[in-house]
């Protein structure tokens, strides 16, 4: 099968999303780094002002996540396209940039902060900086990358170990965090705040 994997003008276009969404998010008031004044690789402290303040913390692997599922769907639609004779293969990692970016403007805008204050466990949310923001994407295209080299089965195995992992560290996840901004349930709350 065609690699899902872009170009040099895929790569390009990419990039300039990437650029485009930290800019937004600059025009939107974002801190660009942690109000600490540094920039830290690994930030693991959930239930702290610094989340979601540096380049890498526990939900980093929900990022990766996403990625190993853009490229799940990529390869979806590529098979669908194919038969149609559509190229779409060098424009999967920019399309999913774009809705990686979409969500990281959409995450950090008072609807969703004021959302993640109410129903989940991260009361004092702030909304992440915008090096956060970057680096969550990189790490989405850092899953898109590993899907396109691991077969289907390894990718899956892989986001499960990534879900039970921070299920167990964290008691949060990807499946969690949906649900909780979804549809809350109290008692999952109550579980995640050790309860």
């Amino acid at each position: 099968m065609t690699s899902l994997l872009p170009g040099r003008r895929g790569l390009i276009l990419a990039i300039a999303l990437w650029l485009a969404v930290g800019v937004t998010l600059l025009t939107m008031g974002r801190a660009p780094i942690c109000s600490c004044g540094s920039v830290k690789l690994w930030w693991g402290v959930v239930q702290s002002a610094e989340n979601s303040q540096h380049i890498a913390d526990w939900y980093s692997f929900s990022h990766v996540i996403h990625g190993l599922l853009f490229y799940f769907f990529a390869h979806i639609l590529w098979r669908r396209w194919k038969l149609f004779g559509g190229k779409p293969a060098s424009r999967a990692l920019p399309i999913a940039v774009a809705f990686e970016g979409f969500w990281e403007l959409l995450e950090n805008s008072p609807l969703i902060i004021d959302r993640y204050r109410a129903v989940t466990v991260s009361f004092g949310y702030e909304g992440d900086a915008v090096i956060n923001s970057l680096a969550d994407i990189g790490f989405m295209a850092l899953g898109f990358w590993i899907a396109s080299r691991l077969p289907w089965q390894a990718s899956l195995a892989l986001g499960i170990a990534f879900e039970l992992f921070t299920l167990l560290m964290i008691r949060d996840n990807l499946t969690l965090n949906v649900l909780m901004l979804v549809w809350p349930l109290e008692a999952v709350r109550a579980w995640q705040t050790g309860g």
